[in-house]
């Protein structure tokens, strides 16, 4: 059975930082590219990082030079760090994997940024 549980959120001030991560398991975790996503009430889902399984990295433009995906295939983990926090990036950010022809996502975790 295929799970992925997201840990992390929570509440920060403008210019903070925030460490997402994801745990992965049921699945040959180290194959697979690997996202995180982000959405707000009333919008789209909206792709944020994408990791593939060799570590090449890609980010939508709003957060490139401030997040970074990373991986651990040893122990089936994702991670998305945030820094330069803007008020803009609060949602709730969703780890996700796509195999088998089958989108799997985890439950999301809530990160507010505000002062």
């Amino acid at each position: 059975q295929v799970q992925l549980v997201e840990s992390g959120g929570g509440l920060v001030q403008p210019g903070g930082s925030l460490s997402l991560s994801c745990a992965a398991s049921g699945f040959m975790y180290r194959i697979y590219a690997m996202d995180w996503y982000r959405q707000t009430p009333g919008k789209q889902r909206e792709l944020v990082a994408t990791i593939t399984s060799a570590g090449t990295t890609n980010y939508v433009d709003s957060v490139k030079g401030r997040f970074t995906i990373s991986r651990d295939n040893a122990k089936n983990t994702l991670d998305l760090q945030m820094n330069s926090l803007k008020p803009e990036d609060t949602a709730v950010y969703y780890c996700h994997g796509r195999f088998d022809g089958t989108d799997y996502w985890g439950k999301g975790t809530l990160v507010t940024v505000s002062s």
